[in-house]
């Protein structure tokens, strides 16, 4: 249920493999006899010196992966000094998270519904340090995911005969969470505010984010963009940052390829908006490639909860040393020194 949860995309799972396919087929160009013998990963957003060329996208419920993964992920954030996403649906406080960070982590709000609910979590995002705000806007629905009903995967959970036996089959996880507790939306007493992850968020608009905008003094970058004339027009409502995702295909199965996207949205806007980019990236040459479209930063989600599930704390810092070590090789093998030379003359 748990791996349906994270791997799972809309309906049949098209647009992320498709999106994963595109990245794949795209091809690099090597060169030869170039000095790369001192290669720099590092790269910076927002003021940010990132010792990785990567950050954490914001993810609900990453403790489902493995206990205390939340803050895994933000001691990773703070030693890498990489922002990371704290989600409205973290299953741990922000408060915790952006204390865990070391003051790498920005908010990452949804619109649940109620205007006064987004309020209160940006007031408590304000008081916790927090300088940047993600406003993730391409869930006017929560898209269907088979791969989570079949499973009644839903929160709050219940659990039931199907549930129960799965638990049992996987004991190792199982006695892991109960001896640390199911997890929970920890943002949220589930009296005053609640967060409903099937509610419908339709009504928002193009006049909410010029409030949201108004109400943060921070850094607003806004997440889901697929289409060019929105990211023009975001910039124009004055927006600091522009997320391009499709939610890693989780929802629409028929979604185009987010890393086309990517280039499509970077010819319209010019350079002068920062570019910040997820969806089925997966290895260094893949961080690579999204560089090269012009991606001004990364961002990681699904491989890091694969990672920590299977090896927790170390696997995670596994993970980040290989995917470290190919975004260096891939550099190597296209005679560049730094990983800020890439652009769109290494593809072919």
């Amino acid at each position: 249920m748990v791996f349906d949860y994270i791997d799972g995309a809309a309906g049949y799972g098209l647009g992320d493999e498709l999106n994963q396919q595109a990245i794949r087929e795209m091809r690099l160009q090597t060169r030869i006899l170039i000095d790369v013998e001192n290669r720099s990963i590092k790269k910076s957003i927002f003021g940010m010196d990132c010792r990785l060329p990567f950050g954490i996208s914001p993810m609900g419920m990453c403790n489902l992966s493995c206990p205390g993964a939340d803050l895994i992920l933000a001691r990773f954030a703070a030693e890498h000094n990489i922002p990371i996403g704290a989600s409205t649906a973290a299953s741990t406080s922000l408060e915790s998270i952006g204390k865990a960070a070391g003051g790498n982590a920005w908010f990452q709000l949804y619109f649940g519904g109620d205007e006064d609910v987004c309020d209160e979590l940006i007031n408590r995002a304000e008081q916790a340090g927090y300088d940047t705000l993600i406003f993730t806007v391409d869930v006017p629905e929560v898209g269907r995911r088979p791969r989570e009903l079949r499973h009644g995967f839903k929160m709050p959970f219940k659990i039931g005969p199907r549930q129960f036996l799965d638990f049992a089959l996987h004991p190792q996880w199982s006695i892991n969470s109960l001896r640390s507790g199911a997890p929970q939306l920890a943002n949220f007493d589930g009296t005053n505010s609640a967060f409903d992850r099937t509610r419908s968020r339709a009504g928002v608009s193009w006049a909410y984010l010029d409030r949201i905008r108004k109400r943060w003094k921070g850094k607003l970058v806004v997440k889901g963009v697929l289409h060019a004339g929105d990211a023009k027009r975001l910039v124009e409502h004055g927006v600091d940052g522009i997320q391009v995702s499709s939610h890693g295909g989780r929802q629409l199965d028929s979604v185009q390829c987010a890393i086309l996207a990517l280039a499509n949205i970077r010819n319209a806007i010019g350079e002068d908006v920062p570019l910040i980019y997820d969806s089925g990236i997966r290895t260094g040459e893949d961080i690579c490639k999204a560089y090269a479209l012009g991606a001004d930063f990364v961002m990681l989600g699904r491989p890091l909860l694969f990672a920590m599930a299977a090896g927790g704390e170390k696997g995670l810092h596994q993970l980040g040393d290989v995917i470290a070590q190919e975004t260096s090789i891939a550099l190597a093998q296209m005679g560049l020194n730094d990983i800020n030379q890439l652009d769109s003359t290494v593809l072919l």
